[in-house]
């Protein structure tokens, strides 16, 4: 019961506890975060940094990047050695020297995404396609990675 009170009567202190918590635990999130979600955190520095998603399914791989506002020859992609690259560049749309810009939240300039795909897959099959400020990148698996059930003959 006493543990209660003086819980009540200190909660400032025990909120500035949580603080400090929350802060630690989001710290070692952030270190233990694999390499390329680090990109995110340092977009101040970088430009800017679509936002990707990565699915899986038994037969593939699928890539999903948020490129709005984008031509589809701006956007270059490669897979070299297990890891898919993405990169690109988006430019102010308007450059009317008449019209000022009165304010600007969207990002433009250069970027580079770096995604390590988790299991081989065939890179000669490998499929892109642009639709609505999406782009989507199939990558089908080889062969020996897929799941394949098993067959138990009886003797």
């Amino acid at each position: 019961m006493e543990l209660s009170n003086r819980y009540l009567e200190n909660s400032a202190g025990w909120s500035a506890f949580d603080q400090l918590d929350s802060l630690r635990r989001e710290m070692n999130r952030f270190f233990e975060s694999p390499i390329e979600a680090m990109p995110r955190t340092l977009e101040f520095f970088n430009g800017w940094v679509p936002v990707v998603d990565l699915l899986e399914d038994p037969e593939k791989f699928t890539v999903r990047v948020e490129l709005p506002g984008m031509d589809k020859d701006k956007i270059d992609i490669c897979l070299h050695e297990g890891a898919l690259t993405i990169s690109g560049e988006r430019r102010i749309a308007n450059e009317d020297k008449e019209v000022r810009l009165y304010r600007s939240e969207r990002a433009y300039g250069r970027f580079h995404r770096v995604l390590s795909l988790p299991k081989a897959v065939e890179g000669d099959k490998v499929k892109a396609s642009y639709k609505d400020g999406i782009l989507e990148v199939t990558l089908p698996k080889v062969e020996e990675v897929k799941p394949r059930q098993i067959e138990i003959n009886a003797s």
